[in-house]
């Protein structure tokens, strides 16, 4: 049994009710989805009180259960005017989980900016955030640790989302008490920001009842082994972590490299030094003395994480993430990993999506403002949009936005969202994925970075990318984290009954892929109401026309190929 919030910011009234069973099976992506079609989101303007934003944890959560303490955030996206659901790892949803909260809806807007605080004793206070406001999300931490404790979990709207960047996340904090994981993508910041919320704080207390304990520790310990013997886990999250696909891109041709006018940075066949992805970086890293394998959340033990360290020894920054080093490093134009490092940490304070923000550094490139390569160009860009300029406002508008503005020709985005560190024109069931999609050009949809296409007509691409959608969307409407793929997909018996251990429910292996479908359905269907259309799946025209060097690939499919994969569903 877990409890829901619905939470009136305008009057301060909450209502409460109780969920148990398979109703704390349906949370994430799933329960978001549903919720925002429920209450009409679809028609409401993404940055009005009318949108609801909605937190949700997982069924595991407030455990130790690997990968298990994602948080959800959804609302209707001001970036791409449709359904939204950004997750993210740390500590918050642990601490939902600990306090027994399945999740909470904000609806509407506080009159004064506020700080949410979620006690041990089931009550929630609002307490005045003016103390907070225009700081960094750094300080900000400082000072809610200094007032509340350590013993906390925090989800943070940075200065960007305060004047409602389109750029802005929300940043939760890590289980070192960084706030630099963040729900990123899709402008959630923005919305919480729009809701006068600066802060939400979260009193950690302990591990939640579950309906069968033995069984759920059982689950528990069986899990982690399951992930130690996995190829996947020990070979690669734990050594590179993602910055590992780095070089796999590279390699492939499918880096994004100078606002995706190539796919390779450095010819590593050719003697050439890749210096931005794992094989270089792990070592230089653990060299310095920095965590190479290092956990996000709570008893994950998975462990692609990472805190990066300079020269001397001191941190810069963590972590340093694959689609970071894609958007915000290669595809600006940078060749040096401490250069990317210091911009992420930057990027961290302010609270924004690394993948949007770089992708809009390099349209500013294209447009002549800057040079690409030029890390003290983007750390002012950084800078200027972290002040809220009149020119940085412009900029956290977001990729599509600032590329209109500038009248730039080559603008990299899918339904006005910034395309993921995977070029369609390479990684072609990846770009199916992000075409069609109700997300936006988000990997996380259904990413298939390895799979060598070229050979595979259009149905064959349709069914592999509808496959990994599918499971992506089970995945996120559990509150899993997408890495632990490899264990759970091939074990979905197993999964159903840890959650029936876990929750009493009586759910059959056949549960993981019905709720993945369902999901997308329902996301398919809030766009639809948001009057998207076959033209919102359409690749930016460059990618059709413009080879990508070296594999002088051009994308093969359009939106009207895509539009209607998900009719391929089981009802």
């Amino acid at each position: 049994m877990r409890t829901y919030y619905d939470i009136q910011l305008g009057d301060r009234t909450i209502t409460r009710r109780e969920l148990a069973g398979e109703d704390l099976v349906k949370v994430g992506r799933n329960h978001i989805a549903r919720t925002l079609l429920e209450l009409g989101a679809a028609a409401v303007d993404p940055l009005s009180p009318a949108n609801p934003l909605i937190f949700s944890a997982g069924p595991f959560a407030g455990s130790s259960f690997s990968n298990a303490n994602r948080t959800s955030v959804g609302c209707k996206s001001p970036l791409t005017g449709g359904v939204k659901e950004a997750n993210g790892g740390g500590t918050f949803g642990y601490g939902m989980g600990q306090l027994k909260i399945a999740g909470f809806t904000l609806h509407g807007a506080s009159p004064d900016w506020v700080v949410l605080h979620f006690k041990k004793d089931g009550t929630l206070d609002f307490d005045d955030a003016r103390p907070y406001l225009g700081k960094g999300n750094f300080e900000a931490n400082r000072m809610l640790l200094a007032k509340y404790g350590k013993k906390v979990a925090t989800a943070l709207c940075g200065p960007v989302g305060e004047y409602q960047g389109l750029i802005a996340g929300i940043a939760f904090t890590d289980k070192d008490l960084r706030p630099s994981r963040l729900a990123a993508r899709g402008g959630v910041g923005a919305v919480l920001g729009s809701k006068k919320v600066k802060a939400i704080v979260l009193d950690l207390d302990k591990i939640p009842p579950f309906a069968d304990p033995k069984k759920t520790n059982a689950s528990i310990k069986d899990y982690s082994k399951m992930l130690l013997a996995d190829g996947i886990v020990t070979n690669f999250y734990q050594p590179l972590g993602t910055m590992g696909m780095a070089d796999v891109q590279n390699q492939m041709g499918g880096l994004p490299v100078r606002n995706f006018s190539a796919g390779q940075l450095a010819d590593v066949k050719a003697g050439e030094t890749f210096k931005m992805g794992g094989q270089f970086i792990a070592p230089l890293n653990t060299g310095r003395g920095g965590e190479q394998t290092h956990a996000c959340m709570p008893g994950c033990v998975i462990q692609c994480s990472n805190v990066y360290v300079d020269a001397s020894g001191k941190e810069i920054v963590s972590p340093v993430e694959y689609e970071t080093l894609g958007l915000l490093g290669s595809n600006c134009g940078l060749t040096d990993p401490d250069d990317l490092a210091g911009l992420n940490e930057i990027a961290n304070d302010m609270g924004v999506d690394t993948i949007e923000t770089g992708a809009t550094l390099g349209v500013l490139m294209e447009a002549g403002l800057g040079q690409f390569g030029d890390a003290k160009f983007m750390a002012a860009c950084l800078r200027e949009m972290m002040q809220g300029t009149p020119q940085g406002k412009i900029w956290a508008q977001g990729t599509a936005r600032v590329g209109e503005h500038y009248k730039v020709r080559r603008v990299p985005v899918i339904k006005k969202q910034a395309i993921s560190a995977y070029d369609p024109r390479v990684v072609e069931a990846t770009g199916i994925s992000m075409m069609a999609t109700a997300q936006g050009a988000d990997h996380t949809a259904g990413n298939l970075p390895r799979l060598k296409t070229r050979e595979m007509d259009l149905n064959a691409l349709l069914e592999q990318s509808l496959v990994a959608q599918v499971n992506c969307a089970a995945t996120d409407s559990l509150g899993l984290c997408i890495f632990g793929r490899s264990v759970t997909e091939p074990n979905t018996e197993w999964l159903a009954n840890a959650l029936n251990g876990a929750l009493g429910t009586s759910l059959t292996k056949e549960f993981f892929p019905a709720l993945g479908r369902e999901t997308l359905k329902l996301e398919h269907e809030f766009n639809r109401r948001a009057g998207f259309t076959e033209k919102d799946d359409e690749l930016p025209a460059f990618f059709y026309n413009e080879p990508l060097a070296p594999t002088n690939h051009v994308a093969r499919f359009h939106g009207q190929d895509v539009h209607g994969m998900y009719e391929r569903l089981p009802a």
